[in-house]
């Protein structure tokens, strides 16, 4: 009797039945068969991609949200995968969209919004490996849509209009607020600054000048008479110079009135001298007009 060729490829299982009915395993290879009474079914154990499409889901807080996952599997027991089920992949299927939907359904939509990794990570939990089941193992899950309905997305980005419009606000009434409490501190540290500086222009004028006292004392105190007589000397000779008719005369000493007139006689000689009067010069000019006259 003739005998079939079944070849099973790399990283598959056969499954030899024989008239119908599963009788044993073989792995990937050259396999012989006999033809009407056996059939070799392949089965693949390489890892596989799946899509479940977007399907709704409604929240806590009665918000619906549209979903969309993918998951990668593999076969681990290819007699459960093809005996014990019609079709494994589409009852996986569906315990994965069932548990998505209750753990979301735990969720208010905000919660769910902002924790995609934490349901992926409690819905890997939930599901477990398949093997005893369905003899399959899910090895990597994902979301990769969750979007509310189109009417809460019109609120939310209304809501978040209104929450930047706000943020704007406040950031702008913080920035001018800012702003003026920075030109006041400026303006009062440069009025400090200011006023430190007189201040401290007030106080050098003011040892400069108590440091001028303080030598002139010191020097009037180790002086003697003679310093002053040079003084009044000087004095006398400063006002004879001057083209002033007024002369000092001091009350201390009333001797000295005598020096004071030969004093005064000498200023007066010396204002003749420098510039001769009204009256010597028409004394000088009157001979001349008695000869003219004569």
């Amino acid at each position: 009797m003739p005998l079939g060729i079944k070849i099973v490829p790399q990283n598959c299982q056969g499954l030899v039945e024989l008239f119908g009915k599963y009788q044993r395993s073989v792995e990937s290879g050259l396999h012989f068969y006999i033809p009407l009474v056996q059939h070799i079914r392949t089965v693949s154990l390489a890892m596989q991609p799946i899509e479940l499409p977007h399907y709704s889901i409604i929240t806590k807080d009665n918000a619906e949200v549209s979903t969309s996952i993918t998951l990668n599997y593999h076969v681990t027991d290819a007699v459960k995968y093809e005996y014990n089920n019609t079709d494994s992949v589409e009852s996986m299927a569906q315990l994965v969209r069932g548990h998505l939907r209750d753990i979301i359904g735990r969720m208010e939509l905000n919660d769910a919004l902002g924790s995609t990794a934490k349901i992926n990570a409690d819905l890997s939990v939930a599901i477990g490996d398949l093997t005893n089941t369905y003899g399959i193992n899910v090895d990597r899950i994902n979301i990769d849509e969750l979007l509310p309905s189109e009417e809460i997305q019109r609120a939310m980005d209304k809501q978040l209009t209104a929450d930047r419009q706000r943020i704007a606000t406040i950031a702008k009434a913080e920035g001018e607020a800012e702003s003026i409490r920075l030109t006041n501190e400026a303006k009062n540290n440069a009025l400090i600054a200011t006023a430190k500086a007189q201040a401290e222009a007030t106080r050098t004028k003011a040892d400069a000048e108590r440091y001028r006292i303080d030598t002139v004392q010191a020097g009037l105190t180790h002086a003697d008479e003679k310093y002053f007589q040079n003084q009044s000397i000087n004095a006398y000779s400063k006002l004879a110079a001057s083209p002033a008719n007024i002369v000092v005369v001091p009350n201390n000493d009333n001797s000295n009135y005598g020096q004071t007139a030969l004093l005064a006689q000498a200023i007066t000689n010396h204002d003749k001298n420098s510039k001769p009067s009204k009256d010597v010069q028409a004394q000088k000019d009157e001979p001349t007009s008695l000869e003219e006259h004569n």
